[in-house]
């Protein structure tokens, strides 16, 4: 049986094995979200993933937050001034609790930021912390950030959720086996590779939540979790169902399709310390060889944008006028040609050389993977892939035990990730420069970048960084996704945000 017949096969057996699925056993007024994998870390201090992130997202508060818009708004804080450009007086909600009971105060803010800032915690985030010179608190729901010098994407690092103190200074490594913070929900059961159960903080400052339950269940596979949600024991989505579904799910009377253009920006990212990889020739190569356009028409089914950089076109940094990389086999064969990597024998069946990609277990991961495999065998380069379990997988990507794999950044909206992606003293663990890469003239930009308080001048600097990443070529862009939300026909009230933010939750009915 071929692929193609057999995937319609599956296309008719869907209907018959949801209505033979029974739906009881579903908890009252909760939402359950299937998830692909687990979060890496439940720390906010540590996390890095998307999975982590959403659920930290819904457990934590942060002095401030992002809305829907991208735009900066009270959190913890319920105000801040800012009397001069290295100075940041925040002024915390009153009343504010823990889920564990304990007030949320400024020695709480105070020990959160500094253990980012102490080398022996090891969090990744600990560069957009390190603008500042001191923290003051003045009083218990007061706390002054002095910074080294004027830094502009200051308020957005202050998104990161606060910690209990006392707690989590007792608890150490521990802490993010159940965290504790002052979010919408609290972690109440936490089953790795099952499921991960928040219930409503009914003492959430904002107001208890309308839902009592938020269960994310991890379920690896796209066909299962898809049939979970046919059948009633899953009720929502993101990003996490195979697309060639979305036709069953439109004409399904219990389920409700919601999408639109988002900032998660996927890419193959490659290791630049690799004697083959480190010649920009190949870089560009593989980049010519890429037939994204197809890509998106036949395994996204056009629910993506072609990307030119990380920064999406709906970001105020965006800079469109740089070197793009069509779709070009003769061109990437005679760049490798003049890269010393002549074709052996011809239209014959030999390769130049072979590349090691890895990617997760992810379905629709696996078959971009193959995709991309046959694309750059046409030219001459061949390909194994390996897909592992998320967390194998993503831990070789930090460590820089990988030639290419290809990942997703959600979320992007303050372009200072250039900072935390691409300076040369960003390697993990302090950073994400996976691919270590090496670029003097992109440390001072970015560097700048973040000392810069005037929007046009920033705009000026990130444009010239994007103009570099785009010559230099250490990730090779592929898409903007689009966001995909498939949820049943009894959610009601989930705002769907371009960066896949699931905070809305909160208000969330089901009906």
């Amino acid at each position: 049986m071929t692929h193609r017949l057999a995937f319609a096969c599956l296309l008719i057996a869907l209907p018959l094995l949801a209505a033979g699925c029974r739906t009881d056993g579903m908890p009252p007024n909760t939402i359950v979200i299937g998830i692909e994998s687990d979060p890496t870390n439940l720390d906010p201090r540590l996390a890095t993933d998307a999975n982590s992130a959403r659920i930290l997202g819904l457990v934590f508060s942060g002095l401030v937050r992002q809305d829907e818009r991208g735009l900066i708004r009270p959190d913890l804080a319920a105000r801040w001034e800012n009397p001069n450009p290295r100075t940041y007086l925040f002024h915390l909600r009153e009343g504010v609790r823990f889920q564990h009971g304990a007030p949320v105060t400024a020695q709480d803010v105070r020990f959160t930021i500094e253990s980012i800032l102490d080398p022996a915690l090891g969090s990744p985030h600990r560069s957009t912390f390190e603008m500042i010179e001191r923290i003051e608190t003045p009083d218990a729901s007061t706390v002054r950030f002095i910074l080294k010098e004027p830094f502009a994407p200051f308020l957005i690092g202050m998104t990161m959720g606060i910690v209990p103190a006392s707690l989590a200074a007792a608890q150490g490594d521990a802490f993010g086996q159940q965290p504790v913070g002052s979010g919408p929900f609290r972690l109440s059961q936490r089953a790795l590779a099952e499921r991960y159960v928040l219930a409503a903080n009914p003492d959430y400052y904002g107001g208890a939540p309308n839902i009592d339950q938020v269960i994310f269940r991890v379920i690896p596979d796209n066909t299962v979790r898809f049939l979970e949600m046919r059948k009633g024991t899953v009720n929502l989505v993101i990003n996490g169902i195979e697309l060639d579904y979305l036709p069953l799910v439109e004409r399904d009377p219990n389920l409700q399709l919601m999408s639109g253009p988002g900032v998660n920006y996927s890419y193959i990212g490659l290791n630049l310390t690799d004697p083959i990889l480190k010649q920009r020739e190949i870089r560009e190569a593989i980049a010519h060889a890429v037939d994204r356009e197809a890509i998106i028409q036949y395994l996204l089914k056009e629910k993506g944008r072609p990307a030119s950089g990380l920064l999406s076109p709906l970001n105020w940094a965006y800079h469109g006028d740089v070197q793009t990389y069509p779709y070009d086999p003769a061109r990437s064969r005679m760049l490798l040609d003049r890269a010393g990597f002549p074709d052996p024998d011809g239209d014959g069946p030999a390769v130049r050389f072979t590349l090691t990609y890895k990617t997760s277990q992810n379905e629709l991961r696996k078959r971009i993977g193959a995709a991309l495999q046959q694309q750059l065998k046409a030219v001459g380069i061949g390909v194994t892939i390996r897909s592992y379990e998320w967390g194998t997988f993503y831990g070789d990507i930090k460590s820089g035990n990988f030639q290419l794999y290809t990942l997703s950044w959600v979320g992007i909206t303050e372009p200072d990730i250039y900072h935390y992606i691409f300076h040369s003293q960003n390697v993990p663990p302090r950073g994400a420069n996976r691919g270590r890469y090496i670029n003097p003239e992109i440390d001072g930009l970015v560097d700048a970048g973040r000392r810069t308080l005037d929007l046009a001048t920033r705009r000026r600097i990130y444009a010239r960084v994007q103009e570099i990443l785009a010559r230099d070529l250490p990730y090779i862009g592929l898409w903007y996704y689009d966001n995909v939300v498939v949820m049943r026909r009894n959610v009601q009230g989930f705002v769907l945000d371009p960066s896949g933010d699931l905070f809305s939750l909160k208000d969330v009915r089901i009906e």
